[in-house]
């Protein structure tokens, strides 16, 4: 994700903030005001933001003062100019005790606030990094309307305010909220990272007058929507202020690809990744330590596998133990001028690629455009996302903030750094629920009749689709290796290699089983004739965009014979125009292509069918219909049952 969140709490963690985090993450010298360490750090003063300024007195932009920040975030929530408030009250006779109340914004709170940490992807960074200073000027700005749109979507849509008995009250802030925002150039190892960190007030007002706090758990548990929604506006503001094109590229093999800027060489990643070459180096350590870990009997204490889970958390061991100490932050013609010199020096890339990165960036994605169409087909898409997150969520069980946030992945995905229509996130997660959804919600308090918490499971009988298989019994044995694949027994060790100098061995991805399951349901949609014929599937580019060469349809039989029945044992593919000329129309995709061989390796790995699933499915189905609550017709049931496994979806790390 490219959106970070932390909880601030009032004490230790406030002064943390006001120490380091307002002045660029550098050290701030004691005893020295805030605006003149901010400019000995060479970092720009911090603006307040959100609809809620206007009744605190605060306007859009306005600089934040290290009183206003003590009061707000360091003082248990009370108002910017509580100071202010409070000797008025004096001088008109108030007691101290009265005067004190009226500067506070209702209860006092510990969490004062959240801290969202909001930056773009590496190849925007990079440009704005070595580019000139026009490009960056954009990059910036595209970059502050990004975290303005995502705010606006936080204040619309998430926040919620609790009040009554155990919270059991929860209304929308209608005045808005207020947030602080201040901006960073750089990483930890002093490569470049353009970040700001937007500090949210949970102080909001309802329509009675009342202040009152803000939900955590609810912008938790919307953040990688936020990622999702910050993601796609940066990338399709630079696109289209600078003419470029996104095409997506794999990071980590098995996860989802990520979007990146084309034309802008890998090289350059690697160039500023060596904070990721460290946790790598960690992370293989403490990967090793996991599966040798033996109990007092000398039993292994976990798998013999690294299961997705626990190389997340074992990532997160690694991130803790490497981290280094924080910098003194310097300006930014300072750093933009290192950076470009030791770009050239170090990163391998040729100086005239480094000199017109912007210029190489727009010949790749004049190329692109001209093969990549930008048309969102919503019935495909909707398909694509709950397939998707049916089997990226445990237990396939998911909440509407699941579909919302792949949906959002999926336009990133297809558009290439187009901008869309607004609200067709929206219009994408509603077909997914009303077509491919199941409604199982079993609340037993009020949070489960809210909307935002509805429970939902596929619908489609899923008997066929990859299902995930369970790992053997650890057998502990130091002479032998671990499986590669669970199921297989442990190989021998290798000649000359003591135990933990193998690979690793993980359990496939989950991202891989989401591939074949949004295939699955494509190709039994595309093989009913019936119910698609009738469409002039305007959905060429979604395909060509999204769904590997291997996946396509057939070549088309000879035209004299196009209209004959397919043979028998054949799978029926569609005839249309425009699937033949896909086929023929060559994209960027590589980071999605699955080879034949990797098809029936991972149609191997996950043979096991998802018999708890097609129950589930088979029950609420009847209570389905039985309450008709979301009506489907028979024919269109029939045509998104799938025969065949076949392929979407990852997550990525932190800041």
């Amino acid at each position: 994700m490219t959106v970070d969140i932390r909880v601030i709490r009032a004490g230790q963690m406030y002064r943390y903030y006001l120490r380091e985090t307002v002045v660029g993450d550098g050290r701030r010298p004691a005893r020295t005001p805030l605006r003149e360490a901010q400019e000995q750090a060479g970092v720009p003063v911090g603006r307040w933001m959100g609809r809620g300024l206007a009744v605190l007195g605060l306007t859009p932009g306005q600089e934040v003062t290290e009183s206003q920040l003590r009061n707000l975030f360091g003082e248990r929530g009370r108002h910017p100019y509580a100071d202010r408030i409070e000797a008025d009250r004096l001088a008109n006779g108030d007691s101290p005790k009265k005067a004190f109340k009226a500067g506070t914004l209702g209860r006092r709170v510990t969490v004062t606030g959240v801290d969202f940490v909001f930056r773009p992807q590496p190849t925007i960074y990079l440009l704005w990094a070595l580019g000139d200073e026009e490009t960056r000027r954009v990059i910036e700005a595209a970059h502050e309307r990004a975290i303005e749109r995502v705010l606006e979507w936080i204040e619309d849509e998430v926040a919620v305010i609790r009040y009554g008995k155990d919270g059991i009250y929860r209304v929308r802030p209608p005045g808005g909220l207020v947030a602080a925002r201040f901006r960073h150039y750089e990483a930890r190892s002093g490569m470049p990272l353009l970040h700001d960190h937007l500090l949210l007030s949970v102080k909001g007002q309802r329509l009675d007058g009342k202040w009152g706090s803000i939900h955590t758990l609810a912008l938790h548990e919307n953040t990688v929507a936020a990622s999702a929604l910050y993601n796609e506006i940066v990338a399709s503001e630079v696109c289209e202020a600078l003419g470029l094109a996104t095409e997506p590229r794999t990071v980590t093999p098995g996860r989802r690809p990520v979007m990146e800027i084309a034309g802008v060489p890998h090289e350059l990643i690697r160039w500023t990744s060596r904070r990721s070459d460290q946790i790598a180096a960690c992370l293989a350590e403490l990967e090793h330590e996991y599966v040798t870990a033996v109990d007092d009997d000398g039993e292994l204490k976990f798998l013999p596998v690294v299961s997705e889970r626990a190389r997340a958390k074992l990532n997160q061991m690694a991130a803790r133990k490497t981290r280094p100490p924080k910098q003194t932050a310097r300006p930014l013609a300072q750093l933009r001028a290192w950076w470009k010199a030791s770009a050239i020096l170090t990163s391998g890339v040729a100086v005239d690629v480094i000199n017109s990165l912007l210029e190489y960036a727009r010949a790749a994605a004049a190329a692109i455009r001209d093969r990549v169409a930008a048309v969102v087909d919503v019935a495909l898409a909707a398909v694509d996302v709950a397939a998707t997150v049916f089997v990226m969520n445990d237990g396939g069980r998911f909440h509407r903030r699941h579909l919302l946030a792949e949906a959002r992945r999926h336009l990133a995905l297809v558009l290439r750094g187009r901008r869309r229509d607004p609200g067709l996130d929206d219009r994408i997660v509603a077909a997914a629920i009303s077509t491919h959804c199941l409604d199982v919600s079993e609340p037993k308090t009020t949070l489960g009749l809210l909307s935002d918490y509805r429970l939902y499971t596929a619908r489609w009988a899923l008997a066929d689709l990859p299902a995930r298989r369970r790992p053997p019994a650890p057998v502990p044995d130091p002479d032998r290796q671990p499986p590669a694949d669970p199921g297989e027994p442990a190989a021998p060790r290798p000649p000359g290699q003591d135990v933990g100098e193998w690979e690793i061995p993980r359990l496939p991805l989950s991202y891989d089983r989401a591939v074949l399951a949004g295939a699955v349901v494509r190709e039994k949609l595309r093989a009913t004739a019936t119910a698609v014929r009738g469409r002039a599937y305007d959905v060429v580019a979604h395909q060509q965009a999204a769904m590997p060469e291997q996946l396509l349809a057939p070549p088309a039989a000879d035209p004299e014979h196009d209209d004959q029945d397919p043979e028998a044992g054949r799978r029926e593919a569609i005839d249309m125009t425009a699937l033949r000329a896909l086929r023929e129309s060559r994209t960027d995709v590589e980071a999605l292509d699955l080879t034949a061989d990797r098809l029936r390796h991972l149609q191997d790995a996950f043979t096991k069918a998802a018999d708890d699933s097609r129950a589930r499915a088979d029950r609420y189905a009847e209570q389905d219909d039985a309450d008709a609550v979301h009506p489907v017709r028979q024919d269109d049931q029939q045509a998104h049952r799938p025969q065949e496994p076949g392929p979407h979806r990852g997550r990525e790390a932190g800041h």
